[in-house]
């Protein structure tokens, strides 16, 4: 090799080694999407919204709930949420009270108007299901980034659109999932479809997002949520309903005294 010509390699790979060096690993990735998905849907504030829960079990008979939802975003922490059943009749003024939280536990509190007393949920009961559906507690929260570490799989395509394949972990140890795998879109950062593996690390459910719209020209939102669990043969929808944006809910409404009043 001529001295001109080993100029020119070494010139080529010291321009290259920066690059090298700055590419990202799939941990770095994964958490990059992640924050970038949280960060298009902040600022909405708080809202509130109808469900209607169907139970499905096996053999495919249903069973039809309502409910409704409202919501608070918080500041340097996760949001607060209460859900509230109005029928049937038996479940009737039953609540569902969380605070999702960016560091440690979430705290969660379910109202039983039979017993007329707040329950608190223990950290070590929140992989259970919530009112006999396929949602368990910890379900149920704002999923915040901070909850679980990251890393992205692949690009992919589903059901026509472009989407990004990322793995996250819980960081809670009281969690029942040791993984979940997710698809989001590269337009949007919605997520379509998540994946729920055990903690024998065996598949347990799949969500999938269906009949997004967009509320205040900023902020997805799905209108029906399909949980089916492949080792029961059971599945859970959700189905929602007249969203309502910054309607003036404050923190007075997601005490514990709100969840009796919530009736």
């Amino acid at each position: 090799m001529n001295l001109q010509l080993s100029n020119f390699v070494l010139a080529a790979a010291l321009a290259a080694t920066p690059l090298l060096a700055s590419a990202q690993t799939p941990e770095e990735k994964g958490l990059e999407i992640a924050k970038e998905a949280d960060s298009r849907d902040l600022g909405w504030g708080d809202a509130e919204t109808d469900l209607e829960m169907i139970l499905r079990n096996k053999n495919g008979d249903e069973s039809l709930r309502e409910m409704r939802s409202k919501a608070l975003e918080v500041k340097d922490d996760g949001d607060k949420s209460m859900i509230v059943f109005d029928q049937p009749r038996d479940v009737r003024g039953t609540a569902l009270l969380t605070f999702s939280h960016t560091t440690g536990n979430d705290d969660q509190w379910l109202y039983l108007p039979a017993l007329k007393r707040v329950k608190r949920i223990a950290s070590t009961n929140k992989s259970g299901p919530f009112m006999g559906s396929e949602f368990a507690f910890e379900d149920l929260g704002s999923q915040e980034v901070e909850e679980y570490t990251y890393k992205y799989l692949r690009d992919d395509t589903l059901d026509g659109k472009e989407v990004f394949v990322i793995e996250r972990y819980p960081t809670d140890e009281n969690s029942g999932y040791t993984k979940q795998i997710v698809w989001m879109d590269k337009a949007e950062y919605r997520p379509w479809k998540t994946e729920f593996y055990d903690r024998k690390q065996s598949l347990l459910k799949t969500l999938t997002f269906h009949d997004y719209k967009q509320y205040l020209d900023d902020y997805w939102r799905p209108h029906r949520m399909e949980m089916v669990n492949h080792q029961t043969g059971k599945s859970t929808t959700l189905k929602f309903s007249d969203y309502e944006f910054q309607v003036g809910l404050d923190e007075r409404d997601f005490d514990q005294a709100a969840l009796k009043r919530a009736r």
